[in-house]
């Protein structure tokens, strides 16, 4: 129950910033994608901090956050594509 209080007061919250900002609920699709750019990045602001203050730098901590993974996802290319062969393996096996 705690986490959906938490969610409906980060929702007032922006809510209150998109009124601030004149901007009308749904905003616009470029206003909205740059919002949730902005959520991704924010949720990495602590991670990171945690990590630089335990001494290590800033590349480190973005490493050690596994902050890449969390905002891109899994990105296109060899890694995506060991991904697939390691859940086809899977999947065959089972």
């Amino acid at each position: 129950m705690k986490i959906y209080l938490l969610s409906l007061g980060a929702g007032v919250l922006v809510g209150v910033i998109y009124s601030l900002l004149n901007v009308r609920s749904p905003a616009p699709p470029l206003v909205a994608l740059v919002g949730l750019l902005g959520i991704l990045a924010g949720e990495q602001i602590v991670p990171v901090a945690k990590q630089m203050i335990a001494g290590h730098g800033l590349a480190a901590a973005w490493r050690q956050a596994k902050c890449a993974p969390h905002m891109f996802g899994m990105l296109p290319g060899r890694h995506a594509d060991e991904a697939k062969e390691t859940t086809n393996v899977a999947e065959k096996a089972s």
